[in-house]
């Protein structure tokens, strides 16, 4: 693909397209079901268009080219918030989104982990509510996100081989009593499939899969939306508002094109999948006399309830050569802990993956900040290093929320995002167990020596914008469209209502299919 292809175009005055706002998980898997269904589509994307070829082996300058660096303030109590202020969130700009830097962990929600209200009771101090949805009425969707993204270990798919990272974590998850520790459900190909490569196993996944073997809306969904002739691609657009028309319908999107020209888009839907602080942050921006708080705000809820997964990461050092660099970054996983067992101290549970980061990532999220002995011996040792993340449930509160630094503007005046973040003593309580359990797995086989590392930023991102049965207690229904603007639809993690203990992106993926479909039957009925 090249930045300026594009089968079709939509004049700006066109009313009868929907307009989906980032080219990621929801939105790029939107706007293909969508096409596949005659439905016109613009797909505004913030980010340049990078093909495959353009992915850089290198940390950070790979960073550099994919990730969102544009300003963001932070406050709270969060670790975070003092190691890297300016960088809540590691997302990137770039079409396709976060599917071009993801692991491809590919996991469904436990059926309780979608009734955490009902399941854990209320919580002080947490916004817990139940989803509006139910596992059973997602496990079709399920089914068809595992087969369109190839996710292994699902539908007579093979899992992917066990490099040395895993096969230390497995040894000592084996030694500890775990049962439930294989290569994982990867939406990396294990063979030839779709027509993309099966996975060679040269790291990198952080950085863009070179050779298509990850799924990611780059080179899956958007080129296949394109080649319907019903979606347009327009990159390097910056929406700054949603505008509405007397009725409280979404009429228009605003937006500042490749040379900074501000164009306006007319829209029959709209669709916002910017990720969970630019979503928010775009309906906040959105406010107008009838929507004085912002757009599909009239609970309050928007940027509320953010949710990031309890994370830290532990490292165990070998007498031996581990190279976890080689092979996928996500080689494996222990699920045993991602169980409801409140006698360990906490509700929700977690999931221990193993991860490999280059020396130079690993030197910058270690210990940010820290010299010395202690530090340079761990770089020395990092040929004989086995790495894991653990990511958990957090808990939503309602002060754990984005909202608009009005001192600190953009490149286009906006306002930015505040991320606000503070642990809920439940996060701290999994977040010590799953510490401990890791060191335990790496000395369980003999490590010399374990470093328990503090979160870093994450992408997972989850919230802000939840659904809700009740109006009252959220922005979105169960199918993503919200409570107060009927034909504005919320299209990725920011209607997640709780976090669930699982990597994301499948459920966004899940959603999105099923909200094509609602959304196509509420056009033939011209309800929107």
């Amino acid at each position: 693909m090249d930045a300026n292809y594009n089968k079709i175009n939509f004049s700006l005055d066109d009313d009868h397209v929907v307009v989906i706002i980032g080219s990621g998980a929801g939105g790029g898997t939107l706007a293909n079901e969508l096409a596949q269904k005659g439905i016109d589509v613009v797909v505004l994307e913030a980010g340049k268009l990078h093909n495959r070829g353009d992915f850089i082996a290198d940390e950070w300058p790979a960073f550099q080219q994919l990730s969102w660096l544009d300003k963001r303030t932070t406050s709270g109590s969060w670790r975070v918030a003092r190691d890297f202020p300016n960088l809540p969130a590691w997302i990137c700009k770039t079409v396709g989104g976060t599917t071009v830097h993801w692991a491809g962990a590919s996991l469904r929600i436990q059926p309780h982990e979608f009734k955490a209200r009902t399941t854990y009771g209320a919580l002080p101090g947490a916004n817990l509510l139940d989803w509006s949805v139910t596992r059973e009425e997602l496990d079709p969707y399920y089914a068809r996100a595992e087969n369109k993204m190839g996710v292994t270990r699902t539908h007579g798919i093979p899992g992917l081989p066990g490099n040395n990272n895993f096969k230390v974590m497995h040894a000592g998850a084996t030694k500890l009593g775990y049962k439930e520790c294989n290569t994982g459900h990867m939406a990396i190909n294990s063979q030839v499939r779709d027509g993309r490569s099966h996975c060679f196993q040269r790291g990198f996944c952080f950085q863009g899969c070179r050779t298509g073997a990850k799924w990611s809306t780059l080179y899956t969904e958007i080129p296949h939306a394109q080649a319907t002739g019903h979606m347009e691609l327009r990159t390097q657009t910056q929406v700054v508002r949603i505008e509405h028309d007397m009725h409280g319908n979404a009429s228009a999107v605003l937006y500042h094109d490749a040379q900074g020209k501000l164009q306006r888009q007319k829209a029959r839907v709209v669709s916002v999948a910017g990720n969970s602080i630019e979503s928010p942050r775009l309906l906040l921006n959105s406010e107008s006399a009838l929507f004085p708080n912002g757009l599909a705000n009239s609970s309050g809820q928007v940027g509320r309830n953010y949710m990031r997964h309890t994370t830290a990461s532990v490292y165990g050092v070998f007498e031996n050569k581990v190279d976890m660099y080689k092979g996928t970054t996500m080689a494996g996983i222990i699920s045993d802990e991602a169980r409801f067992d409140p006698s360990r101290g906490f509700v929700g549970g977690y999931h221990m993956e193993t991860i490999s980061l280059g020396l130079s990532f690993y030197a910058a999220f270690l210990n940010p900040g820290a010299w010395g002995t202690n530090f340079t011996q761990a770089m020395d040792e990092y040929a004989h290093t086995a790495g894991m993340w653990i990511v958990g449930e957090d808990m939503p509160r309602e002060t754990n929320r984005i909202t608009l630094n009005s001192a600190v503007k953009d490149q286009y005046g906006m306002p930015v995002a505040n991320v606000h973040f503070d642990d809920h003593p439940n996060d701290e309580a999994m977040r010590a167990h799953g510490l401990r359990q890791g060191s335990a797995v790496y000395e369980a086989v003999g490590a010399k020596r374990v470093y328990q590392v503090p979160p870093y930023p994450s992408t997972h991102n989850l919230g802000t914008c939840r659904m809700s049965a009740r109006a009252a207690d959220g922005v979105c229904n169960k199918f993503g469209q919200t409570h107060d603007v009927k034909n504005l639809f919320i299209s990725d993690g920011s209607q997640f209502t709780t976090g669930a203990a699982e990597n994301p992106t499948l459920t966004i993926v899940t959603l999105a299919i099923r909200q094509a479909e609602h959304i196509a039957e509420q056009m033939r009925q011209r309800v929107i």
